[in-house]
């Protein structure tokens, strides 16, 4: 019996060699990364509303680069608004990004271009827009199914006023 059950733990350590594993959720590593809001956010067709939601930004450098790597939840009707500097051709991958993304591509005028869905957690595979696009909004997969946003949808966003540090701390 003992043999049968050492036979057994054998075969299911086997099994488990050479699978590909995800990082632990954060739950259990202790490390989270706290959602920003730093806006809001319209998906809007014919000057209709379709959803508003909340915004982190990313504008710089580093804070593109970064964008939802390692993030493992989103606030409910939220995601991340990227900003460049001119319309050019764009490409995002989904290294170290746990969650399924829908990416939005958007032009100079606030006019969404493309629309990558349910986008693989993990890949390095290159996404590109098809268009040139200035802005791309990241948001939960099936986002865009869900609120039907299209191609030719447009965005307002408004970024909050910040409040310099030294009148933060008196």
């Amino acid at each position: 019996m003992l043999r049968v059950v050492l036979m057994g733990a054998f075969a299911l350590l086997l099994a488990g060699c050479g699978r590909k594993t995800q990082p632990a959720p954060p739950s259990l590593t202790g490390r989270m990364i706290p959602f920003r809001e730093d806006g809001t956010l319209a998906f809007v067709r014919n000057q209709d509303t379709l959803v508003t939601i909340k915004i982190e930004i990313a504008d710089t450098d580093s804070t593109r680069q970064r964008g939802l790597m390692e993030r493992y939840a989103l606030p409910e009707r939220s995601g991340m608004l990227f900003i460049f500097e001119r319309e050019e051709m764009l490409g995002f991958w989904m290294a170290n990004t746990p969650l399924s993304l829908d990416i939005i591509f958007v032009n100079a005028d606030s006019q969404i271009v493309s629309i990558a869905k349910y986008t693989r957690p993990y890949s390095t595979e290159n996404i590109s827009s098809r268009y040139p696009a200035q802005f791309v909004v990241e948001v939960p997969a099936g986002f865009a199914d869900t609120y039907g946003l299209v191609e030719g949808d447009r965005l307002r966003w408004r970024r909050y006023p910040t409040t310099p540090v030294a009148a933060r701390n008196p």
